[in-house]
């Protein structure tokens, strides 16, 4: 039973009434299928016990019959989707949770997801749930947001607000692209990342010698 409803679709299990997987299922006189709530409903409604799909008349209201195979096929369909969803939300939970080393969120309570985004407005790293009023409203939306970073606080420039992501080899310090085009104008400024592999490099070297 399981192996065959994975070779059937939704679609197969749905009644042209409700559009909802079939419950209760039963067959008419000309062989559709419908919820049994579904048909019974939509006649007590009409003057005239009339087939919703081949519009095939009935002049005295036909007797509905159980279709077990139907039954037994939808509640097989609406198991598996069930578990098919647990183990995608399983999937999904264990995809945004954090690893050693990984930003987390700060807003999650409990478990704590690895964040996706931080921002330089509010100051506060986001995993994918709670980033997401970020990208639908009008205001957030004007926030400017960067990859993960961990204590967002000390990386932003206190004088404008940026992040620092500069590196000036002549103050021996970090800065933003502000300072660097105005209090460190004329000195040796660089990316603060090409400056860290530099410095990692350094620090290889000397542990081979």
């Amino acid at each position: 039973m399981a192996a065959a409803s994975c070779l059937l679709s939704e679609d197969q299990f749905l009644c042209c009434i409700c559009l909802e997987v079939f419950t209760d299922p039963v067959s008419t006189p000309c062989g559709h299928n419908f919820c049994k709530n579904c048909i019974t409903q939509h006649w007590n409604s009409s003057p005239l016990c009339q087939c919703p799909v081949c519009k095939r008349k009935y002049y005295t209201r036909p007797e509905l019959h159980v279709n077990t195979f139907i039954s037994e096929m939808a509640a097989q369909f609406k198991l598996s989707a069930q578990q098919e969803a647990s183990s995608s939300s399983r999937r999904r939970s264990e995809q945004q949770s954090a690893k050693p080393g990984e930003v987390l969120c700060d807003v999650c309570t409990g478990t704590k997801l690895k964040a996706l985004k931080s921002c330089l407005v509010c100051l506060t790293s986001y995993c994918e749930t709670h980033l997401q009023p970020h990208q639908t409203v009008s205001g957030l939306k004007r926030h400017q947001l960067i990859d993960p970073v961990k204590n967002l606080e000390r990386r932003i420039c206190s004088k404008h607000d940026k992040l620092l992501e500069m590196f000036c080899k002549s103050d021996q310090m970090c800065v933003c692209v502000v300072c660097s085009v105005s209090d460190h104008k004329r000195h040796d400024v660089v990316p603060l990342k090409e400056e860290y592999k530099v410095k990692k490099a350094g620090v290889l070297s000397f542990c081979r010698i």
